[in-house]
């Protein structure tokens, strides 16, 4: 990413806008801080967006003023994109590049936010053309610095998809579910069941039981195996196992927690459990500490 500097005018970030305040990659800003820096903020339909306003106060504060919410599914505010792209760099440095007509942009983010869906986003508006780079629903879809691509006309626009970077330390265990819970790491290499205990007791603090109902269950619970229990007879997600006993093996059917688990988590992430915002204790300290 460092090497393909030269002829970047502008750096996009994307990142989960249900944690606009935690799991961005504080290396970005140290190795490519220099360019003009828009903050995409992506899946905005996911997010319960109702605080929307102290979220950017919040980066403002942090001195991140460029920053725009969308949703690459329904293309919302998509448009904006391009317009805010061309007057951070209109208003800046070029650094060496005046002579070009082109602008070159560089996508950069964690794993999993949606910037390949961004950038064919952008494409199908202005250039009324379909994929350019693959999307994919887990992290590692892209594995290298793509060639430029692009996605605009007037003015001539070239994005550069770039592979999801974690930060090389996770500031804390909490953030780290938090990035878990979003995809940007596959699930297995944290645990199904332990992300999904994570969700529920995410879902019932901020007391969202839509749960419940999408699984039918006689009400909220925080016990996250009764809860897989009841998921895995619901979905008929069973296995038989066998078991030792005393007249010899027995085989007895068992509720599959971990497939049980990946449901439940791929339901919070298609939104079937309604829009969350897993920054809201951030969101509350901040407004604590700045009042």
């Amino acid at each position: 990413m460092q090497s393909c500097l030269k002829m970047v005018d502008c750096i996009i970030e994307v990142h989960d806008a249900r944690i606009p305040l935690s799991g961005r990659n504080p290396v970005f800003k140290e190795a490519l801080g220099l360019r003009p820096h828009l903050l995409v903020l992506n899946k905005m339909d996911l997010a319960d967006l109702r605080e929307q306003q102290k979220i950017l106060q919040h980066l403002e504060g942090a001195g991140w003023r460029n920053v725009i919410f969308t949703n690459c599914v329904k293309d919302e505010n998509i448009g904006q994109v391009i317009p805010a792209v061309t007057e951070l760099i209109r208003s800046s440095c070029r650094y060496h590049r005046g002579e070009n007509l082109e602008y070159c942009v560089m996508v950069i983010g964690v794993p999993n936010v949606g910037k390949s869906s961004l950038i064919n986003a952008i494409r199908r508006l202005h250039l009324r053309k379909g994929k350019a780079t693959r999307v994919g629903s887990m992290p590692g879809v892209t594995r290298a610095v793509m060639s430029r691509i692009q996605v605009c006309e007037r003015p001539l626009v070239f994005l550069l998809d770039t592979p999801g970077v974690l930060a090389p330390r996770i500031e804390s265990v909490e953030t780290g579910l938090k990035l878990a819970l979003c995809g940007t790491v596959l699930d297995h290499l944290v645990g199904e069941e332990t992300i999904a205990d994570y969700l529920l007791y995410v879902l019932n603090r901020q007391r969202l039981f839509q749960y419940v109902q999408h699984y039918g269950l006689g009400g909220a619970c925080d016990d996250i195996e009764s809860v897989l229990k009841r998921v895995a007879l619901k979905l008929g997600k069973t296995q038989k196992v066998k078991v030792l006993s005393g007249t010899g093996n027995v085989n007895v059917v068992q509720p599959n927690y971990t497939a049980a688990a990946g449901d439940f988590l791929q339901a919070f992430r298609r939104g079937q459990l309604g829009p969350v915002m897993l920054d809201g204790d951030t969101l509350v300290t901040c407004t604590e500490t700045h009042s």
